[in-house]
């Protein structure tokens, strides 16, 4: 019995050049695109632990290397060439550190929330 699509011919050279030309378009398309495909990735990234954390007046304040965040929503606070510190909430008046700026802004808030939309830090 004969096959109904007949004998299969062995590849030539001309075959096998196209067969690894195709491999290595193939293989060189996938390391082109792999960092983009990467950088597409949803990254996991580690937020650093608070320096400090505290309960104050039924509000979380949480102060580290990431900042200041009231309820886990970040205070714009800067720093004056004193060394004292400022927010938005209580523009007008100097705090010694970082959680003593939170409380008070805890105390000017009373029940507001702060605003999820954070202007950018200030680097000074």
């Amino acid at each position: 019995m004969h096959d109904a699509i007949g004998p299969i011919a062995p590849p030539t050279r001309r075959t096998a050049l196209r067969a690894a030309f195709a491999a290595a378009v193939a293989a060189v398309t996938a390391a082109a695109l792999a960092p983009v495909v990467r950088a597409r990735r949803p990254r996991q990234t580690l937020t650093p632990a608070p320096l400090t954390e505290e309960s104050y007046r039924g509000r979380h304040i949480a102060v580290g290397p990431a900042g200041v965040r009231i309820d886990g929503r970040p205070l714009h606070v800067m720093r004056r060439a004193d060394g004292s510190y400022l927010s938005g909430v209580n523009h007008f008046q100097s705090f010694e550190t970082p959680i003593e700026l939170a409380r008070a802004a805890v105390d000017e808030l009373g029940t507001a929330q702060l605003a999820l939309a954070a202007a950018a830090p200030h680097h000074g």
